[in-house]
């Protein structure tokens, strides 16, 4: 079994091998941090794909000083938080579009995914949703997958007291938005 910064290497020189052994090794961890994030294992499995693309078209320019897992999740989070921005703006223009101009499209409380979001999430998800994207981020980061303090400092470019401070933050949200389903 090859290091994930060999692999790197042997990515960088077009080793298809090399791609599929890094893709089998984190793509599973990083669906699950994706499918966490977005709420759904379709956008998970799209931003997945796209981290992958990113990180093999780069994969030349790859420092071996970072962690190759904690490259993969500066990519992977930074399409996940730009997928989450996106979706604010997609339901912002929707609600502001007059039912006429919709074309028989539903608006967004009426749409496609809302029965199966109803029955598929459960109250973590929920709570999730009402945590702010970069603490909800790390929250997954750290309780899902585990990374250190410092991983996550690095891997969303802030410092470690930031990070302490936006899990404290993102906890207590979690934890007020959990108490709130129960009553």
């Amino acid at each position: 079994m090859h290091s994930d910064r060999a692999l790197m290497r042997r990515i960088g020189q077009g080793d298809e091998e090399a791609a599929s052994e890094l893709v089998l090794r984190h793509g599973g961890r990083m669906r699950a941090v994706a499918a966490r994030l977005l709420g759904s294992r379709a956008d998970a499995e799209d931003a997945v794909q796209r981290a992958f693309v990113q990180c093999l078209t780069a994969a030349a320019t790859y420092r071996p000083e970072w962690a190759v897992s904690t490259w993969l999740y500066r990519i992977l989070s930074n399409i996940c938080v730009d997928e989450i921005r996106r979706r604010r703006v997609r339901l912002r223009f929707e609600a502001a579009e007059p039912d006429d101009a919709r074309d028989g499209r539903p608006g967004p409380a009426g749409g496609r995914g809302t029965a199966e979001s109803a029955g598929a999430r459960i109250d973590l998800q929920r709570a999730l949703a009402k945590v702010p994207t970069e603490a909800r981020l790390l929250l997954v980061l750290r309780y899902v997958d585990g990374l250190s303090y410092g991983e996550l400092a690095q891997v969303r470019g802030i410092s470690v007291n930031t990070v302490k401070s936006q899990l404290a933050r993102g906890k207590s949200i979690l934890r007020t938005a959990l108490e709130e389903g129960r009553t």
